[in-house]
């Protein structure tokens, strides 16, 4: 396969100088970037191998995409499925009971379902203040769901930090939580991290935005992050690192945000990848990683 003539041909940026060692993708929507910029999962997942990033976390945000996830996730040994009501989707639904009745039978379908996630709250898209309840119940429901089968909790957060906090503090978190796309400052990662201790991990995962020149607040709060609670993701085919930014993403490019954290951090390279590789194992289960000389 000739990947860079691949992807050139689909007008996609160009591959990256490979990782000194190889990394997991977070957080990636293999399917919406198939059909968003064109890259099948076949390439998609070829390229990402060839950089260093040799698995990813493919994650469902409603019953048909969770679907294909577990589907891909059964399909491809270096994919696993994270499965949910994403909350804005969660807000517009008129069946939501029997929809999470669906993300339940999925968060059972085998170990190659690693999360219940992504779930949260979000008032960026879900202004009507009266669908807030909606998302809040629906993102209660995952939390249980993540407890009882023993899963890791996925969050997405925007612009409703004050009430994710208060949500979190209310309920149960189970033994595994993941923020994903951290959008928070500094004050905010100590929050989270405030609820990671002897009985429940939580990690943060940073996205390519933080390479960004408008978000220096992201720099901050992965200062704030230990390194052990550091992980990386794309969310592709969304949120492109600089030097692509404004290009479609996918988990071959997290490369440049990886190198971006380690600058931040004053890290060796090589290090930050061995350390992002094994915290996303831990975070997604380590029995991902038993057969791994890396983990």
């Amino acid at each position: 396969m000739d990947i860079p003539a691949r992807l050139a041909e689909l007008k996609l940026p160009l591959l990256p100088e490979p990782l000194p060692s190889p990394v997991v993708d977070s957080h990636t929507h293999l399917d919406s970037t198939r059909e968003y910029s064109g890259l099948d999962v076949e390439l998609n997942l070829a390229a990402a191998a060839a950089v260093g990033v040799d698995r990813v976390v493919e994650v469902g945000c409603d019953v048909a995409s969770s679907r294909i996830a577990v589907e891909l996730a059964g399909q491809y040994p270096q994919v696993v499925a994270a499965v949910a009501m994403h909350p804005n989707d969660a807000a517009r639904s008129e069946t939501l009971d029997a929809d999470l009745e669906a993300i339940d039978a999925l968060a059972a379908a085998g170990s190659h379902v690693r999360a219940l996630g992504e779930t949260g709250l979000d008032h960026y898209r879900t202004t009507d203040e009266a669908l807030h309840a909606k998302q809040e119940r629906s993102f209660v429901a995952h939390i249980e769901m993540a407890r009882r089968h023993g899963k890791t909790l996925v969050i997405h957060h925007r612009d409703a930090h004050a009430d994710l906090v208060r949500v979190l503090g209310e309920q149960q978190l189970p033994e595994r939580t993941v923020m994903h796309c951290f959008s928070g400052d500094a004050d905010f990662a100590r929050a989270c991290l405030a609820h990671d201790d002897a009985e429940h991990g939580m990690w943060l995962s940073f996205p390519g935005v933080v390479t960004y020149k408008n978000a220096p607040y992201l720099s901050e709060a992965l200062r704030a992050t230990p390194h052990e609670r550091i992980l990386v993701e794309t969310d592709a085919p969304y949120l492109t690192p600089v030097p692509a930014r404004g290009k479609a993403n996918a988990p071959y490019l997290v490369p440049h945000t990886l190198r971006f954290m380690a600058d931040v951090l004053d890290a060796d390279l090589a290090e930050l990848c061995r350390q992002v590789r094994n915290n996303t194992f831990e975070a997604f289960g380590a029995s991902w990683g038993e057969d791994d000389t890396n983990a």
